[in-house]
């Protein structure tokens, strides 16, 4: 028991002593102490002119306190009847302007005492000196290099800042901010950073703006917003039209025994175009249908459907190919039309031909095979029997090569040499002659091309066709072929076609004759949603072996109003009217029609 005692005295005293010691240190931290981070010396390096900058500043200061001591008498009573300046009743709530009396803003001044406690006063510790003798004679000797050289630098900054207080302030104002930015950019830590935003303020490149909303937005009206849509059909797009209406005419079959009559009338139109990445293909065809409402009994079909494909070879070579095949009744007009049938026989024509055109610099080639074959059907009489066409179904085969110089990009002039041969079936007609026989034909023209405005082609030449039976005569006769389109303002274009052809017959001791059709057209948009067009046609036939010859004058005139973009009312007027030297031809058609079309 005794023991235990003198261990808890102990015990108490060491507690009273270390309280002792917890208070004295609490009391030394709260008793405030200046804190100064650096005494004489400065925190990292200092650059010339950044010394230079700081002592102009120094002058700029001085001069304008000296401006302020030579205020004007008004000046200096205005500033005695100023208002007196505003004290807090609490004081210390304000620094005194006797604390901040030294301070200049000069990169010389020392740091301002703090009340921090907690601030750091301890000097810098100094760098350990050389162990060495030979060390540090070396150290003494690069000390007073460098002390030489600070004195040079010196006197030169010192003569630098008595050139400058020499001169006015407007001359050191501008050289003291050239000096400052010159000290930032000394200074790597004085730089300005680049804010968070700065790369989007920067201007994007061509292309990349941001797409602006669509609401709100005028939207761009459409060229034309009745044309037809369309209908995607694998890669092609498909467009069909139907037209159905009537026809009152005053000559149903338009031959000189016609007779007038209400014709229901229905047309199926459709093109498709390919939408390839490369080449191209185009699809037309057309079908007519047409019976007899009232009056002349009609009752017959026509229509044609043809390809073109367009292929682009290497080393500016195309290929095109076009196949096409063709039925119609043959014309009662015609000058093998058989009189006293019921019916004109059906003409069926299957065509194809396959070109390459070359481009080497400005000169243009081109190459083009084509064959066409013709077969008839029978002829069926008003007595119930037939008569038989074979002997003028018949193949022409021809070979065309063209040679173009391109004087610009809208005009290249153009020959071409024609070759063919024709061939019949049969060797020899029911009449014993042969009417197989050689084509050979020369032609000159001249392409267009001046895009919207002016495209297609025109040219002249000479044709002849010559019959292996040496008693009919040759064919021949000048050729004319255009295919041209001008618009000369927008929703106007007018058309000019023309083409020659040789029309052979069986009839005995005749050759044929060589047929001119030409014809002008016109379509102009009158409104968005009404069309009107126009055509005039003019064809001579030209009989070989006789001064017979035939002459067709035809006129029309439309108007296409449509309701929207898929259906519309459609009308037209059309006269026709030939007049030939032979007798039994002659007539004259005159039609009117109405009917409704839609398209898709």
């Amino acid at each position: 028991m005794s023991g235990g005692q003198p261990e808890t005295k102990i015990g108490r005293k060491g507690i009273a002593v270390a309280a002792l010691l917890l208070t004295a240190s609490a009391l030394a931290l709260l008793r405030p102490a200046p804190a100064f981070s650096q005494e004489t010396e400065l925190r990292g390096e200092v650059s010339e002119s950044a010394i230079l900058a700081d002592q102009q500043r120094k002058a700029r200061q001085l001069r304008a306190q000296g401006s302020l001591d030579q205020t004007p008498p008004a000046t200096a009573a205005a500033q005695d009847s100023a208002p007196t300046i505003y004290q807090p009743a609490s004081p210390g709530a304000v620094p005194d302007d006797d604390q901040t009396a030294g301070a200049t803003d000069s990169i010389f001044d020392q740091p301002q005492a703090t009340d921090d406690p907690l601030a750091d006063t301890t000097k810098p510790a100094k760098p350990r000196r050389p162990s060495t003798a030979a060390q540090r004679a070396q150290d003494a000797k690069t000390d007073t290099k460098a002390n030489t050289k600070t004195a040079d630098k010196k006197k030169a900054k010192k003569k630098a800042g008595e050139a400058t207080d020499s001169t006015t302030t407007a001359a050191t104002a501008p050289t003291g901010d050239k000096a400052d930015a010159a000290a930032a950019e000394d200074d790597g830590s004085n730089r300005r950073a680049v804010t968070i935003d700065s790369v989007d303020k920067q201007k994007l490149d061509p292309g990349q703006e941001r797409t602006g909303s669509i609401d709100g937005q005028k939207v761009k009206p459409e060229e034309d917003p009745f044309a037809a849509p369309g209908v995607k059909v694998g890669t092609f797009v498909f467009r069909p039209t139907l037209e159905q209406g009537f026809t009152a005419t005053s000559n149903a079959d338009s031959s000189s025994t016609g007779k007038s009559a209400v014709l229901s009338e229905t047309a199926l139109r459709f093109t498709a175009t390919s939408d390839w990445r490369e080449n191209s293909a185009l699809i037309t065809g057309y079908g007519q249908f047409r019976n007899t409402v009232s009056g002349e009994k009609i009752n017959d079909a026509q229509g044609r459907i043809e390809g073109q494909l367009n292929v682009d070879l290497d080393n500016e070579l195309r290929a095109i190919a076009k196949l096409g095949y063709e039925a119609a009744p043959e014309s009662a007009s015609s000058p093998d039309a058989i009189a006293g049938v019921t019916s004109q026989p059906l003409r069926q024509t299957v065509d194809g031909s396959l070109g390459l055109e070359k481009s080497a610099g400005k000169m243009r080639y081109a190459l083009t095979g084509a064959v066409s074959h013709d077969f008839y059907g029978d002829a069926n009489l008003s007595n119930g029997t037939t008569v038989s066409q074979k002997d003028r179904n018949n193949t022409l085969y021809t070979a065309t090569l063209r040679t173009g110089y391109e004087i610009s990009p809208a005009l290249t002039p153009f020959a071409e040499v024609e070759v063919g041969r024709r061939v019949y079936d049969q060797r020899l007609d029911t009449d014993g002659f042969e009417r197989s026989s050689k084509r050979l034909g020369a032609r000159a023209g001249v392409e267009l091309d001046m895009g919207e405005k002016l495209s297609g082609e025109f040219s002249v030449g000479w044709l002849r066709e010559a019959l292996d039976d040496s008693r009919l005569p040759a064919i021949a006769g000048p050729s004319i072929n255009a295919d041209l389109k001008w618009s000369p303002e927008r929703g106007t274009i007018i058309g000019l076609t023309g083409k020659t052809d040789v029309e052979t017959t069986t009839t005995a001791g005749e050759s044929g004759d060589i047929l001119y059709s030409g014809r002008l057209t016109g379509e102009r948009q009158i409104r968005s949603n009404l069309t009107a067009n126009s055509a005039l046609g003019l064809d001579w036939r030209d009989y070989t072996g006789s001064d017979g010859h035939d002459l067709i004058l035809s006129a029309e005139a439309g108007l296409t109003w449509w309701l929207n973009r898929y259906a519309g009312l459609t009308t037209r007027v059309r006269t026709e009217k030939l007049t030939s030297n032979l007798p039994g031809r002659d007539y004259t058609a005159n039609s009117v029609y109405l009917g409704l079309k839609v398209q898709r």
